[in-house]
């Protein structure tokens, strides 16, 4: 085998233990997002505990924010594109497609007329 061939090989066999359940250390499994008015949002994925993820989620989002948590899930808000700071929704799901729809149902249900996704965010098995 060729020095180009093992590189090649190494850097698949690393991508495919990426993918693969269970080698993601459990001790970065803590994520939040934060929500706030007129589209302001904040997210921290993948931190050691759900306190520092909180923090930094917070850091991130000017104004009032309203913080929930997204351990092993996602999280993601939704706006009215025709007025950002009206009505809006959000959700957290344990996947990526589940999660983007329930915060736009969300944002229609609060009186949304086209709502959008403004802000999504996966922690580590999200």
């Amino acid at each position: 085998m060729t020095v180009g061939r093992i590189a090649f090989a190494g850097a698949l066999i690393a991508a495919a233990m990426l993918l693969m359940p269970g080698l993601v250390p459990a001790s970065r499994a803590a994520g939040a997002f934060a929500i706030g008015k007129c589209g302001a949002y904040g997210h921290a994925f993948d931190y050691a505990n759900e306190a520092a993820a909180r923090a930094a989620a917070q850091k991130q989002c000017s104004g009032s924010c309203t913080t929930i948590l997204m351990n092993h899930a996602c999280a993601a808000m939704a706006v009215d594109l025709t007025n950002p700071c009206g009505p809006f929704g959000y959700a957290v799901r344990p996947e990526i497609a589940g999660t983007l729809n329930a915060a736009s149902r969300e944002c229609y249900k609060n009186g949304g007329r086209e709502c959008v996704i403004r802000a999504w965010a996966c922690d580590v098995k999200g």
